[in-house]
C-alpha cells in the first residue's frame, strides 16, 4: 500500500507507510527529547494524525522550516526507521545514496522527489489556496 500527501484533487505520492512513519520516528527521535511532538505538535501530532485544516498550515510551515534546518546538520546513520524499535533498520540498511549527505536530503519518495521540499510546497499551496481546505495523509 502507498502513502500519499492529498491537497484538494492532487495526491503527492510518499511511499510505504514505513518510509513516512521513518521520516517523523526521526524528527521525533532526534529532535523532540521530550517525546513525539512535545517540540513539533502540528507537524508530529496533527498531520501525522492523518489531518492538517489550513489554519495550522502556517503553523506547521514554521516548524517544518526548524525541522529541515536541524536535519541537514545531522549524519545519515541518525535516521530512525522505528521510533519505537530504535534498533530496527531500513530496508537498505546503511546501502545509501552518495548524494545522500545528511538527513536533510535523506527521505526521497517513491518518485524521486526530496520530502521535506514537498510538504513545504504542499504547505504554501494550502496557504495560497481556497480557505477550508485541509491536507490529508493518505493511503491507497
Amino acid at each position: 500500500m502507498t502513502t500519499g500527501i492529498k491537497l484538494g484533487q492532487i495526491t503527492d505520492e510518499i511511499g510505504s507507510s514505513d518510509f513516512l512513519y521513518s521520516f517523523f520516528s526521526t524528527i521525533a527521535g532526534n529532535l523532540e527529547p521530550d517525546g513525539w511532538g512535545s517540540r513539533f505538535p502540528t507537524m508530529m501530532k496533527t498531520l501525522y494524525a492523518g489531518r492538517l485544516e489550513r489554519r495550522d498550515v502556517q503553523e506547521a510551515l514554521r516548524e517544518l522550516d526548524e525541522i529541515a534546518s536541524s536535519l541537514q546538520h545531522m549524519r545519515p546513520d541518525q535516521v530512525i526507521w522505528d521510533y519505537e524499535d530504535r534498533a530496527r533498520l531500513p530496508p537498505w540498511g546503511s546501502d545509501i545514496s552518495g548524494e545522500i549527505e545528511n538527513l536533510g536530503n535523506y527521505f526521497v519518495t517513491s518518485t524521486g522527489r526530496q520530502l521535506v521540499p514537498l510538504i513545504r510546497e504542499i504547505f504554501v499551496e494550502a496557504m495560497n489556496g481556497k480557505a477550508g481546505e485541509a491536507i490529508e495523509i493518505v493511503s491507497y
